[in-house]
């Protein structure tokens, strides 16, 4: 669907036939391939690929980033007697930017509060329109914050059918891919068997697609404040962070050479090869200096402003993760920090067992405010909050890496 629609909000397509077609649609994607490419493919890779295609994310909108546009018309009107005039109408567009799969808000959640909105969505924002006459501030704000209630009143319902969405997916993705991939295989035994030779094609070793991903733009700078323009971290850019980071670490698990005896400083500075030149306008520096102590990987803007915070730790335990999301929360992070990481190494055997207990113990912190859906496997996402202002939420990553 496309970024650009207006729409009354999320009241279209019932999610059960949305989500039915999204199932005919993996299904169709892996019976059009070849059996050559099925056999020959590497597996988790596609399979990575089809579920990284058809994840979608929640709808995040956000109240503070508020804009109004406002714009005067003259239209006619008959008052008493019958006598007709103009008068002065006022339009307002009022926005907020969100954060998510934008074609949801076309979608009718299940379930469905009755109730919506006219809003049109366009790239990183959402907005409805509101008409007056009169200029009254009260009667604005009033049928301003009645217009947002209506608009997403539904957004937590369509969030809960995403995350369940999302978690079925791989299942659905495995058992799709195996069930092809056992009939092309019986198919080759059974032409063996009757001595009919299969194609020699099927031998070859075929690369998964990937998602392109998109040009990830410079930090905006807001303009909510004349006196005080802050350059942010777009959700896009901070997404592309974490997937440089753990490209990289992934990288890394498959040469040993790269981590067998390494410090904590040694490892961050290999990530931080990749973040160096990944960005215009922003400079990776390591071990730099930033309220009252000193952080592993910290992105800035070309004027200074911290965009994003991360600490390296190997990983010895729930005790010391505590204590390694305290220093970064207490110590390194400002107000104007928002996006945030801890990059974990692990020289566990069972990786698995200590992902879950990152994920159970992350939701046990002081901080913790919600769980997110995750990234990949060993890629957790979560909102925290500042230490001293629980209203200021810091997006918040745990990245795992297998270093044995």
């Amino acid at each position: 669907m496309s970024a650009r629609f207006s729409c009354n909000s999320f009241a279209g397509v019932d999610w059960s036939d949305y989500q039915q077609h999204l199932h005919q649609v993996v299904r169709q994607e892996v019976h059009n391939l070849s059996k050559e490419y099925v056999l020959g493919v590497d597996e988790g890779n596609y399979k990575s690929y089809l579920i990284e295609k058809y994840s979608m994310e929640p709808l995040e909108v956000f109240p503070d980033s508020l804009h109004i546009t406002p714009r005067t018309e003259r239209e006619s009107f008959q008052g008493d007697f019958g006598r007709t005039g103009y008068r002065e109408v006022y339009f307002f567009q009022v926005r907020y930017n969100f954060h998510g799969s934008a074609e949801l808000f076309k979608i009718k959640s299940n379930p469905w509060t009755v109730t919506s909105y006219p809003i049109s969505v366009d790239s990183d924002t959402v907005s409805f329109e509101l008409k007056m006459v009169g200029k009254d501030p009260d009667e604005f704000k009033r049928r301003k914050d009645e217009a947002f209630r209506e608009s997403f009143a539904n957004l937590a319902n369509i969030n809960r059918n995403v995350t369940e969405w999302n978690q079925a997916l791989p299942q659905l993705v495995n058992g799709v891919f195996d069930s092809r991939k056992k009939h092309f295989a019986a198919e080759n035994d059974f032409f063996a068997a009757i001595n009919v030779q299969p194609d020699p094609r099927t031998s070859r070793i075929f690369t998964a697609p990937t998602i392109k991903r998109r040009i990830i733009p410079r930090p905006d700078v807001s303009p909510k404040k004349q006196f005080s323009s802050v350059p942010t971290m777009s959700d896009e850019m901070y997404e592309d962070v974490l997937n440089v980071l753990s490209q990289a670490g992934r990288a890394m698990e498959r040469k040993p050479s790269l981590y067998h005896g390494k410090q904590e400083e040694d490892l961050r500075d290999q990530f931080l090869l990749f973040l160096e030149t990944r960005y215009a306008a922003t400079t990776g520096t390591g071990e730099t200096f930033n309220k009252a102590g000193k952080t592993d990987i910290l992105l800035k803007y070309e004027d200074g402003t911290n965009l994003f915070v991360a600490e390296c730790k190997w990983w010895s335990g729930a005790v010391d993760l505590y204590a390694a999301i305290n220093q970064l929360f207490d110590r390194y992070l400002t107000w104007r920090d928002s996006k945030a990481a801890l990059l974990l190494f692990v020289r566990n055997k069972n990786f698995s067992a200590v992902v879950t207990t990152v994920r159970s113990e992350g939701m046990k912190h002081p901080y913790f405010v919600r769980a997110l859906p995750d990234r990949a496997e060993a890629s957790l996402a979560f909102d925290f909050h500042l230490p001293n202002d629980e209203k200021r939420l810091v997006r918040f990553a745990l990245l795992l890496f297998a270093f044995p």
